[in-house]
């Protein structure tokens, strides 16, 4: 898969277990459902707000 500096690649490594429900909705908008899954998302700043708000569950690669 060809990587370029438009996309950020997002895996989730928290649980959503007692997690606030905003919270798991931004998730769930990013495309991270379960405990280490990837997505792939565009670099813009809705992402990038949305990634900023959840960034204690989440690993950006």
């Amino acid at each position: 898969m060809k990587s370029d500096k438009s996309t950020l690649k997002v895996r989730l490594v928290k649980s959503l277990i007692g997690k606030r429900e905003e919270h798991r909705r931004i998730l769930a908008g990013l495309g991270l459902r379960k405990v280490n899954s990837l997505v792939e998302l565009q670099n813009n700043p809705s992402v990038n707000g949305m990634i900023n708000k959840v960034a204690y569950m989440i690993k950006v690669e």
